[in-house]
């Protein structure tokens, strides 16, 4: 824990706007920035113990399936294309002139 004259000091900046806790945002006190270091925390751990580790690892992957499953596998591929490189083995850079060329053809 740190001395109380490196508290005043950490505090004097934390009333000065200055994120003075890992993790935290500029605030108004020393304290009131280390309650919410520490509320944050517990209530993190609280929900990784009522999902349990596995739970808690897939709802972190379920973004990314939710939108693959509206836009389709394939279009959710070019996507990955699109923004560089694709989430499969393919590479985006080698696949992405050929599709151009087939949509900007003139019909």
């Amino acid at each position: 824990m740190a001395s109380q004259q490196e508290r005043q000091k950490l505090d004097y900046k934390a009333r000065q706007g200055e994120t003075v806790v890992p993790g935290g945002t500029g605030g108004k006190s020393l304290d009131a920035l280390e309650n919410l270091a520490k509320e944050v925390k517990e209530a993190n751990q609280t929900r990784r113990g009522q999902l349990r580790r596995e739970g808690y690892q897939e709802l972190g992957s379920k973004g990314g399936q939710r939108r693959m499953d509206q836009m389709g596998s394939e279009g959710y591929q070019e996507m990955g294309q699109k923004g560089g490189l694709s989430t499969t083995d393919k590479s985006g850079l080698s696949e992405l002139p050929r599709k151009e060329s087939i949509l900007t053809s003139p019909s």
